[in-house]
């Protein structure tokens, strides 16, 4: 099975249809979607329908802290623009699109592989696993060989060996990595929708479990006219700004 990993889409019709498009031309037979679906950008229900699709036909989907907060009470200590995107974004869904998103669950087995948006050690805490003790806090807390990630912008892959050691490796896009069926891996594709490491193309990866191999990708799309339609929707422009300068 080619598995496409793709996370943290955040309302970018343009970078998932991107994402989509290459995970399609590298004969990727399933997909998984871990979180974080709507959020900073212009098209939440196109990209929830979408999700919803691939759903209906096997694909994996886990709730992320921003479809969380869509769907409940908004948190007093919420900035102020990100309350603005959540109230703006609730007006632009259906019952059966906010549906879906109050019903993912927050994490999904399938064999020996975990998805999970933050960490595996307490879902709902919405930890960024940002380092080495974060990556072994959250791999301890299961027993499946893969975890796979979102939450984090930035692409990043850890290992814990067998004999418990952790390492860490930054992957270059389009090289494939061998994965050690020994070892656990705690795999982050970086943003589908909002990239922040400075590089504005999208971000997925894609995971061979007959070769056991890796690859992480970076995907040019038109981050303006995603960016003009932020702008056009009456949100924040700083998060335009982000789609452009990849921060």
């Amino acid at each position: 099975m080619r598995l496409a990993l793709l996370t943290d889409l955040h309302a970018n019709r343009e970078a998932l249809s991107a994402c989509l498009a290459h995970a399609e031309q590298q004969k990727a037979d399933q997909y998984a979607f871990t979180g974080d679906f709507v959020g900073y950008g212009a098209d939440p229900a196109w990209v929830v329908d979408t999700v919803m699709q691939y759903v209906a036909r096997g694909a994996v989907a886990v709730q992320g802290n921003h479809d969380y907060s869509v769907t409940r009470e908004t948190r007093p200590q919420m900035h102020a623009e990100a309350r603005e995107v959540i109230e703006w974004t609730r007006g632009q869904l259906n019952a059966e699109q906010m549906a879906f998103l109050r019903e993912l669950p927050l994490t999904e087995e399938r064999g020996n592989m975990l998805f999970v948006h933050a960490s595996a050690l307490d879902p709902i805490k919405w930890e960024y696993v940002t380092g080495i003790e974060e990556a072994e806090r959250s791999l301890r807390a299961t027993h499946c060989k893969m975890v796979f990630s979102g939450h984090v912008h930035k692409p990043s892959l850890f290992r814990r060996a067998d004999d418990g050691r952790m390492g860490s490796h930054t992957p270059e896009p389009g090289a494939r990595i061998v994965i050690r069926p020994q070892h656990q891996h705690l795999v982050i594709p970086g943003a589908v929708g909002q990239p922040r490491d400075g590089n504005c193309s999208a971000c997925y990866a894609l995971y061979d479990d007959v070769t056991r191999e890796l690859t992480y990708f970076r995907v040019p799309y038109d981050h303006g006219a995603a960016a003009r339609r932020v702008i056009a929707s009456g949100l924040p422009i700083v998060f335009a700004m982000r789609l452009i300068e990849g921060i």
